[in-house]
């Protein structure tokens, strides 16, 4: 018996109606496609490390500044965690214990700007993120946000990228006290050099929230934004394949010291030890040459899913992709366009029962609400690590376009075909298990 048919065992024994809802999951996400580019399937080592006895002990503080007896070996393992940090990113400072990146980024506001100083992000609906200025959340309520468009001229071959002269423009008419770059859903390289000599020329601070690509730049497959970042701030899941959970990084003692004190004890209590553990797995991961090629693949991936989807005729922003996402603008496939009955909300339940899992998103401009939107996000880590290639790709980008066709049909024609995908979805996902298995779960034994 292995240790996850024990632990398997453990789960059921002890609460079974907790374990079949663990085991639907596990079979869940077993059986289907997963294309949400915020999200991955960690390693076996990754997940087992969230779960074991470190999430016991109160470790409040810092390694060698705890307020309780008994860390020795929490000091060992957030030390061991921040040094392969600072080695992925090549930094000098990292902190490990934001619980996500969303606290990760409300830390460096609270360290680096007081209640309603102003900052410059892009504009919400062209990717941003709602801890980069949605007015309900922290970043809009207590600060002065001013945002950025991407580039509006669709004769430009720069359409829907970011206008770095508008970026300019924004910061020398209202000079913020910071400069923030890094999106939710942005499918471009991002210019880091550009965007530090914007902030130096307007004395503001660089803040990069490298929350969705933060593997692919530790995987070399985007640039880094050191040196131009002060700081720099990611969750440790998505295209980085760990625990969920947040990280700060800098080059800056001052800026380190300061974020430092604003997380703990500005904002967080006692840090989530076994996910720090599970993040120094995740890291360790991180610095071998078969994660590095791993990140390559998402991007090959990426590029050959954004083509097929072209050819199927769907229009993918700013017209493809340099990373491992791509925003599908479904008006484009739909006769009526923006009038018509293929939204993202329609597109994700329609994906999803046949078992391609994505989110509706907004588009550029979109004239869509938000909780319906005109475009579907879609990503490749969690498709890569499951070991899908450029072939496979391309299958799962037949599968979308006879769903959304059939579902613009018809309900019935769009029963018919979801049915036929779902199965083929299922034969696929059976041909590229996932690394953990039924183990991931409660599904083993």
């Amino acid at each position: 018996m292995t240790i996850h048919d024990d632990i398997a065992a453990l789960i059921r024994s002890q609460d079974p109606e907790a374990a079949a809802i663990i085991e639907a999951e596990a079979e869940r996400q077993e059986s289907t496609i997963e294309l949400i580019a915020s999200e991955n399937h960690a390693s076996p080592a990754v997940m087992h490390a969230a779960g074991t006895c470190m999430t016991n002990k109160y470790a409040e503080g810092y390694p060698g500044r705890r307020y309780y007896g008994g860390c020795e070996h929490h000091d060992r393992i957030e030390t061991l965690a921040q040094e392969r940090a600072k080695q992925m990113f090549g930094c000098a400072f990292a902190n490990v214990q934001p619980h996500s990146g969303a606290q990760a980024n409300a830390a460096v506001f609270m360290a680096l700007m007081e209640p309603g100083d102003t900052y410059a992000s892009l504009v919400l609906a062209d990717g941003g993120h709602l801890s980069h200025g949605l007015p309900i959340n922290f970043s809009g309520h207590y600060y002065n946000p001013v945002h950025y468009p991407l580039v509006r001229d669709k004769s430009s071959a720069d359409f829907e990228r970011i206008d770095y002269d508008a970026v300019r423009e924004v910061c020398l008419e209202h000079k913020p006290k910071m400069l923030l770059t890094g999106y939710s859903a942005y499918p471009r390289t991002i210019d880091f050099a550009r965007f530090r000599a914007i902030a130096d020329e307007v004395g503001a601070l660089l803040m990069a929230d490298v929350a969705h690509i933060s593997g692919l730049i530790a995987g070399g497959q985007h640039p880094s934004p050191f040196p131009h970042a002060h700081v720099v701030t990611t969750t440790t899941h998505k295209s980085l394949r760990g625990p969920r959970g947040g990280l700060i990084l800098t080059n800056d003692e001052d800026i380190h010291k300061k974020c430092a004190r604003a997380l703990f004890p500005g904002m967080q209590g006692g840090p989530l030890m076994h996910i720090i553990a599970a993040k120094a797995v995740a890291f360790g991961e991180a610095l071998t040459d078969e994660y590095k090629a791993y990140q390559e693949k998402i991007i090959a991936n990426a590029d050959a899913l954004a083509k097929a989807l072209i050819e199927h005729g769907f229009r993918i922003t700013s017209g493809g992709t340099d990373n491992h996402v791509m925003l599908v603008d479904l008006s484009a496939k739909d006769p009526k366009g923006f009038e018509g009955e293929l939204t993202g909300k329609a597109a994700e339940k329609w994906l999803e029962d046949a078992g391609i899992v994505c989110n509706k998103n907004g588009i550029p401009e979109d004239p869509r609400k938000p909780m319906v939107t005109s475009g579907i996000r879609l990503g490749t880590p969690a498709t890569t690590t499951r070991g899908f290639g450029a072939s496979e790709m391309k299958l799962v980008a037949g599968f979308i376009d006879r769903v959304l066709t059939a579902g613009l049909t018809g309900e019935e024609e769009l029963a018919r075909v979801t049915g036929q995908v779902r199965d083929e979805v299922r034969e696929l996902c059976g041909r590229f298990p996932l690394p953990h298995g039924e183990a991931g779960g409660v599904a083993a034994g």
